[in-house]
């Protein structure tokens, strides 16, 4: 789960970690009156679950609240990278110094949290990896024994900080590290940490990616992963959370329903090297239930691009009778809105197979055929 900025931001001040004055605002009246408290320049950002934000014209200045409310109102309601914008956050303005970059997040190769932190703050942390690889500061942090005081130092002292500079900037990396850990954070940065002209730090820009698995110990995150207004998440794929299925939007016109991450993708994989497009990835999981089939299927025929559904079983938990009885369902219900191609294997698979053609479902023989068959269908051979 990827929080908007002024929540990240709300959680930071939690743990201490100083951040500019400032608050959300959903209208350009509420921007203007925000600004009025906060008084002089303010900076208007578009709150919306992507990076980039400054280049595509989401992150504008305002030198007055009657300011601030106009530029609000160019920014509410637009379409930024595939989001819509239903909050900004207006904030005071840094007068900055300098500028660095700290972020924690999981190496996998080390199966460890690792700290990043770099002088070439403000600007893409990936571009710099890519480019500079050697201006980032790279800490392995042992599960054990955490991240001490004196690696914080390390860390502010390679950044070119020193006294209470360097006390005050390790106080932050710490305070980050205890959010990590309490919150089962995947990713989180302060991307820029500001040196501002009277020597304080800020925190002008805050990430935090949550671990989904964990949202059971994070209740008030999760009630805000289903709210429309947060702009993360298609209405598709909201509509699939909430009925416990793994779903991502993409740009094809064949609908995808496989059980399991990895049978899935390799679905898409065989639509794509017989030349057709997947519109979604949909993941049921295992031990797949008729109503979750049906579920599935309801999402998928609400997208108007799919113009045939391409369904691929591997009953082991999951029950190939159960899917079929669930695709039965659908038909009975509300009938079929587009063509569909099954692939039946495992667990119960010649009885579910048998429910589909006794229904006058056609059932592919193998994953080559059904894929190939999807394809064909799409392009109105």
């Amino acid at each position: 789960m990827n929080l908007l900025e002024f929540e990240a931001k709300r959680v930071f001040q939690e743990y201490g970690i100083p951040i500019p004055q400032g608050e959300a605002a959903e209208s350009p009246l509420q921007a203007e009156e925000i600004a009025k408290r906060i008084g002089g320049p303010v900076v208007i950002k578009a709150q919306v679950a992507t990076g980039g934000r400054g280049k595509a014209g989401g992150i504008l200045f305002a030198e007055t609240p009657e300011e601030a409310g106009k530029v609000a109102g160019k920014l509410l309601g637009i379409d930024l990278r595939g989001f819509k914008v239903a909050r900004v956050l207006v904030e005071k303005k840094l007068s900055i110094k300098e500028e660095v970059y700290f972020g924690i997040t999981v190496d996998r190769s080390s199966q460890r949290y690792v700290a990043l932190g770099s002088k070439e703050g403000g600007v893409d942390i990936e571009e710099v990896a890519s480019k500079t690889p050697e201006k980032i500061i790279r800490f392995q942090i042992d599960p054990l024994y955490g991240f001490r005081t004196h690696h914080a130092r390390l860390v502010a002292k390679a950044l070119g900080y020193s006294g209470r500079q360097m006390t005050a900037l390790s106080a932050i990396f710490l305070s980050l590290y205890k959010l990590v850990v309490e919150k089962d954070a995947e990713l989180t940065e302060i991307n820029p940490l500001v040196e501002t002209s009277e020597g304080a730090f800020v925190a002008a820009d805050a990430r935090l990616s949550i671990d989904d698995n964990s949202l059971f110990r994070h209740l008030d995150f999760k009630e805000r992963l289903f709210s429309e207004q947060r702009g993360e998440y298609t209405p598709e794929e909201l509509e699939a959370r909430k009925k416990g299925l793994a779903y991502v939007k993409l740009d094809g016109d064949i609908g995808i329903i496989g059980n399991g991450a990895g049978l899935t993708m390799a679905t898409m994989d065989i639509i794509s090297l017989k030349g057709g497009k997947s519109a979604n990835f949909l993941d049921l999981g295992g031990g797949a239930s008729s109503e979750q089939m049906s579920a599935a299927l309801s999402l998928i025929f609400s997208d108007n691009r799919v113009k045939v559904v391409f369904i691929n079983i591997l009953g082991g938990i999951t029950r190939c009778d159960e899917v079929a009885r669930g695709i039965l369902e659908v038909k009975e219900k509300q009938g079929f809105e587009k063509p569909l191609v099954v692939r039946l294997m495992g667990t119960n698979e010649e009885e579910g197979r048998q429910m589909l053609r006794n229904a006058g479902v056609e059932v592919s023989p193998s994953l080559d055929e059904g894929a190939a068959k999807a394809v064909e269908i799409a392009r109105g051979s």
